[in-house]
């Protein structure tokens, strides 16, 4: 008489499985090389930075016919006007008696810091560890592939951090920023560019 003994265990498996866990990372945030536009717009963002014109004035759109014409060189009845304290614009006549204020002439501009990133692991932290060990579980039962472990984490904390974008009120634009992108008020939102880049990948180690 003969018997089959079939291992059940799947020590094999389980022991591949394991080391899998250990050879990589998830790295969420803006995907790109170091001089990708939208990387650069994410750091300027994310930490501050003060803009200086390679002339002598920055041009700073007032509205959005000004921010759709690109540069001033484009709207051909502009002639420049000086406030009492001395601030400088580009204005046209709006009417026989009216201006109308097209750009800031500025000789620097600070964008505040936002920290989209650091701001949204911080705020997620909790809830980002407590799904990874749920997710975990399922992995170590066998009922979730190393893959779709990687998948499933990547997703949560990338939708964590764009929930935290679109949210995110704090520093408010100035005045003059606002009056390009209106009605738009949040800081980081006008065309959704940056949300949209926040992205996940997996590096081996």
């Amino acid at each position: 008489m003969s018997v089959d003994i079939k291992d059940e265990n799947h020590v094999d498996e389980f022991l591949k499985m394991i080391e899998s866990l250990t050879n990589f990372e998830i790295k969420v945030g803006i995907q790109g090389t170091a001089d990708s536009k939208i990387l650069k717009i994410a750091y300027v963002n994310e930490f501050g930075w003060t803009i200086k014109p390679k002339g002598q004035r920055l041009a700073i759109p007032l509205n959005k016919k000004a921010k759709e014409a690109g540069s001033p060189r484009n709207i051909p009845d502009l002639f420049t006007f000086k406030t009492d304290d001395g601030d400088l614009y580009l204005v046209r006549n709006k009417s026989k008696d009216k201006l109308e204020f097209m750009y800031w002439l500025a000789t620097e501009v600070t964008i505040p810091e936002r920290a989209f990133l650091r701001g949204g692991y911080d705020a997620n932290k909790a809830k980002m560890e407590n799904k990874i060990e749920k997710l975990l579980e399922q992995v170590m039962t066998m009922k979730l592939s190393v893959s779709q472990f990687q998948e499933k984490v990547g997703q949560y904390c990338v939708k964590a951090i764009r929930d935290y974008i679109t949210d995110i009120k704090n520093p408010p634009n100035s005045p003059i920023t606002l009056a390009g992108k209106a009605p738009k008020t949040n800081p980081l939102m006008n065309h959704g560019n940056l949300r949209q880049n926040i992205t996940h990948k997996v590096v081996k180690k």
